[in-house]
């Protein structure tokens, strides 16, 4: 069973629209906002020779290179990990007037994410082990982790019950979607498949050849019939290996999408062998601007350890001179199955840990996000839409004893992207961020009702001060904003409950913008739930001003 998002909050139309009012109109649609175009995001890890993460460098600290060539760095922001996630501040009232108690909202979300489609029993069982000796020593009341498979037979959703996780996680079990444990003839893997059909390679093809003689029992004279055979062995190779690569990053983006939905930190670990990435670079280098987008750091594990390169013994030798060349290009299958772990984890600030037995030390060591992360954003100049590769490097200008660690490249894209989904993904990533900003003048309150024992009625209300508003006049006078207010309600382990996005429309004469200015607007959302511990989380943007109030509540109802 594949993990499927549903959620679709920027955009939707949730709950009730307000009552409109004279000048002021509000309603469910999305409000259009200015968007960046073409942003390339670069998360950014600086060192000192301790490995500790270093949050004391400004913006003219960094040179960005794009090919070679220099870059203007048109966005910066540093980020600091962890942080508890902020109350009301308000101390919401319930229908008899007595408080609500405080909710602790967890501050950091880990999905474990095994790809059991690559790895093998033995290294499965052992990463398992490891995993459950890390979340049963490490996880505390204030984090929350899941578990999910590339597969995607095996998951749990966030939660802190460890009973649940250590029991999922000992059901896990090497699912391949596409190869079989049979030793075909002749063994062609992906990497060689590749070389033979797409390369023209005469090494990969004759090793793979003379191999199809010798397990078929051909003599000389039967060489075209074992060559057919061996091209036939490499585009069943490419068919099975780009299928289960596909399968891998098509889950890690369903976790990416669904850890989007969660706040405070968020951090996934991928425990793999690796995997090669022939046909899906772009996909790859798509993940990782998904992932910087809704702030998620992944961390990577390579579930071999500590690894010996050279020829499998466990499968059989036909012949010993292919079976040199095949040992050849097993290594640079190797290497090349750890460039894909070191990508996902370099291009969005994370660690990738491999060549190392002590795998429970490794989950200990790539669990967190890192302390400090910058994040580097420009727009690059005369970008053609042809999906060409684009190396990057970020330089210290004042490097002394300090690294930086950072993605190396980017794929261009192939079409623009449209400025008013560029927008909704921005109110979004604010929705589901615990991070609190007060650039507009907002108050949140809450409050709740218990009709009954089982049921309950939440409502959220967001009073705008329109005098901390910027207003365009329009050509008839009238003072023009727009508002779009979100207000989202998470359960205790910080899963989505339901939520409600209003746009609120405001055409006002002089008059009434100045009677108004005093009592400001208050816009109310109201929620069915069940009896039990909330987080509130509310946004508010308007269009004019490009400003955002982003708040924390919280409601515990008996």
């Amino acid at each position: 069973m594949r993990l499927v998002i549903g959620l679709a909050l920027a955009g939707c139309a949730w709950g009730q629209a307000a009552p409109q009012v004279a000048e002021t109109i509000t309603k469910e649609e999305p409000a259009t906002f200015k968007a960046r175009v073409n942003l390339v995001m670069v998360p950014v890890v600086v060192r000192d020779r301790q490995g500790r993460a270093i949050g004391t460098l400004k913006q003219e600290d960094f040179q960005l290179l794009d090919k070679g060539k220099p870059q203007l760095i048109t966005r910066f922001s540093l980020e600091k990990a962890g942080g508890a996630a902020g109350k009301d501040g308000k101390n919401p009232q319930n229908s008899g007037g007595a408080p609500s108690s405080p909710v602790e909202a967890p501050d950091r979300y880990i999905a474990y994410l095994f790809d059991d489609v690559h790895l093998q029993f033995a290294d499965l069982a052992r990463v398992r082990d490891a995993a459950w000796a890390h979340i049963r020593d490490s996880i505390n009341g204030t984090d929350r982790a899941a578990i999910y498979s590339t597969s995607g037979v095996t998951q749990t959703e966030f939660t802190d019950d460890k009973d649940k996780l250590r029991g999922t996680l000992f059901t896990l079990l090497p699912r391949p979607a596409a190869r079989t444990s049979m030793q075909e003839c002749p063994d062609v893997s992906y990497y060689m498949g590749d070389l033979i059909q797409n390369h023209s390679d005469t090494m990969a093809l004759n090793a793979a050849t003379v191999e199809a003689m010798a397990c078929a029992h051909l003599d000389a004279n039967s060489r075209s019939a074992a060559e057919s055979m061996a091209r036939s062995a490499a585009s069943r190779a490419i068919a099975a290996g780009s299928h289960e690569t596909r399968l891998a990053l098509g889950m890690v983006r369903d976790v990416i999408r669904r850890m989007a939905a969660t706040p405070g930190q968020r951090v996934i670990i991928l425990s793999s062998p690796g995997f090669l990435t022939i046909e899906d670079h772009l996909q790859t280098s798509e993940l990782i601007d998904r992932a910087i987008k809704a702030n998620v750091t992944i961390n990577t594990l390579d579930a071999r350890g500590l690894y010996v390169e050279g020829m499998d013994m466990s499968q059989r030798v036909f012949n010993m001179d292919a079976s040199r060349v095949k040992a050849e290009y097993e290594r640079a299958t190797d290497r090349a199955n750890s460039d894909v772990l070191a990508e996902l984890a370099y291009g969005t600030g994370g660690k990738f840990f491999q060549n190392n037995n002590d795998l429970k030390e490794g989950f200990h060591t790539i669990a967190e996000a890192p302390e400090y992360m910058y994040i580097l954003g420009f727009s690059p100049q005369n970008l053609k839409l042809d999906g060409s590769y684009h190396s990057l490097k970020v330089a210290l200008r004042t490097p002394a004893g300090l690294s930086a660690s950072a993605r190396h490249g980017y794929y261009a894209p192939r079409h623009l992207s449209d400025p008013a989904e560029t927008a909704k993904e921005e109110i979004r990533e604010a929705i589901f961020s615990r991070e609190e900003t007060r650039e507009l003048p907002v108050e949140l309150h809450s409050q709740f009702f218990k009709p009954n024992n089982d049921t309950a009625r939440v409502t959220v209300l967001a009073r705008v001060d329109l005098k901390g508003l910027k207003f365009r006049k329009t050509e008839d006078a009238r003072n023009a904003n727009v508002l779009t207010i979100a207000a989202v309600v998470f359960d205790r382990n910080g899963n989505f409950v339901t939520g409600v996005q209003k746009v609120v429309s405001m055409q006002l004469k002089d008059e009434t913008l100045a009677a108004r200015a005093a009592s400001g607007i208050t816009v109310r959302s109201t929620f069915d739930v069940k009896p039990g511990a909330y987080l509130i989380r509310l946004v508010v943007r308007d269009a004019e001003g490009q400003l955002m109030t982003a708040q924390n509540g919280a409601v515990d109802i008996p």
